[in-house]
């Protein structure tokens, strides 16, 4: 007489590793410690995956998971998860649009004047406080590995780096005029709305009529 055997192992339900993947997954392969547990994963089962090796750490409570396609803007994509409401400024968006030959030794965001602090240990974030009219003008969304990031336009980014011209230097400013003259999509009238929202008009428009 032959007994039946039970293989408990041909149990089909998905364990909590699995439903954490998929979930991560959804979310594009990049996550929040505090979205995943608001999206069911509990704590332990992120850590487990996490000192397993099922996921990598981009910054301070910000996981990728492993062997995931690799990022193309890592440094970006780690902040603008912590700090979803935030806008690339100056050096970073000059380099995203390919107007400064500086390579950026942070990720520079602006924040409107009163919010939140952010607390970032990596990568290195230069914080810019913006007031009101001055942070939401010239906002562009580009979506980056598959993560909406928003970035200041060429124009008012060339804006603001009048205004900090003194944080981020004269050169620098310089150097992204000429080379946004260089450019075949150029918004002239774009720029100077920008300039007078920045109010840095006066200041802009001797260099202007210099290298027109």
């Amino acid at each position: 007489m032959y007994g039946i055997i039970i293989h408990h192992s041909m149990n089909l339900k998905p364990n909590s590793i699995d439903k954490a993947k998929t979930i991560i997954l959804k979310q594009g392969g990049i996550i929040r410690a505090q979205e995943a547990i608001n999206l069911g994963i509990h704590p332990r089962t992120l850590y487990q995956l996490r000192d397993s090796g099922g996921l990598e750490q981009l910054s301070r409570g910000v996981y990728q998971l492993a062997g995931w396609r690799p990022l193309e803007y890592p440094d970006f994509i780690a902040v603008f998860k912590r700090v979803p409401n935030a806008v690339l400024c100056l050096i970073s968006a000059l380099s995203f649009h390919e107007m400064t030959t500086q390579v950026p030794h942070a990720v520079s965001i602006a924040l409107e004047k009163g919010a939140e602090q952010p607390r970032i240990d990596y990568p290195p974030v230069m914080v810019y406080r913006f007031s009101p009219s001055c942070f939401h003008a010239g906002i562009d969304t580009y979506i980056l590995d598959g993560m909406p990031v928003k970035i200041y336009s060429p124009e008012k980014t060339l804006a603001d780096c009048f205004k900090f011209r003194n944080r981020i230097g004269m050169d620098v400013v310089l150097e992204a005029l000429k080379r946004y003259q260089q450019r075949k999509h150029k918004d002239l009238h774009a720029l100077m709305h920008y300039a007078a929202v920045c109010r840095v008009a006066s200041v802009m428009k001797p260099y202007l009529e210099a290298t027109l």
